[in-house]
C-alpha cells in the first residue's frame, strides 16, 4: 500500500491574474480544463486552480505551502514585479529563511531557503 500527496487545489478568483503570476515568477506551466479550472505543473507538486471567491492564508487557518529557491532575495523580488504582495519579509528559522506572500487571488504562500 502506498499513500502520499502528489496533487494540491486553491481557490482563485482571478484565474487569468494567478496564471500569470505563477507562470512569470516561478515557471509553471498550466492547462486549461473549461473556464473555471486550471492546472499546473513544472512546480515539483502538481495541482490546479478552481475558480471560487475564497483564498487560504495561515491566519484563517489554512495549510502553508512552501516553494525552495535557492536565491531568496532574488524570488522576492520576482514575487513583486509579477503582483505578488509580501505578507511576512525575509526571516530565519532554524535550518534557512523564508518570506510569505500573497498571490493576486489573495492565496498566501511562503518561500523557503537554506542558504
Amino acid at each position: 500500500m502506498q499513500h502520499h500527496i502528489n496533487y494540491v487545489e486553491f481557490a482563485a478568483h482571478d484565474l487569468a491574474a494567478t496564471e500569470q503570476f505563477f507562470s512569470r515568477t516561478f515557471g509553471w506551466l498550466f492547462e486549461h480544463y473549461g473556464p473555471d479550472y486550471i492546472a499546473f505543473s513544472n512546480s515539483g507538486l502538481e495541482g490546479g486552480f478552481y475558480r471560487a471567491e475564497l483564498s487560504a492564508s495561515v491566519a484563517s487557518g489554512s495549510v502553508l505551502v512552501v516553494i525552495y529557491s535557492n536565491q531568496l532575495e532574488q524570488t522576492l523580488e520576482l514575487v513583486q514585479q509579477a503582483g505578488g504582495s509580501i505578507s511576512k519579509d525575509i526571516f530565519s528559522f532554524p535550518g534557512g529563511r523564508r518570506f510569505h506572500f500573497i498571490e493576486p487571488s489573495g492565496n498566501e504562500l511562503a518561500v523557503w531557503s537554506d542558504c
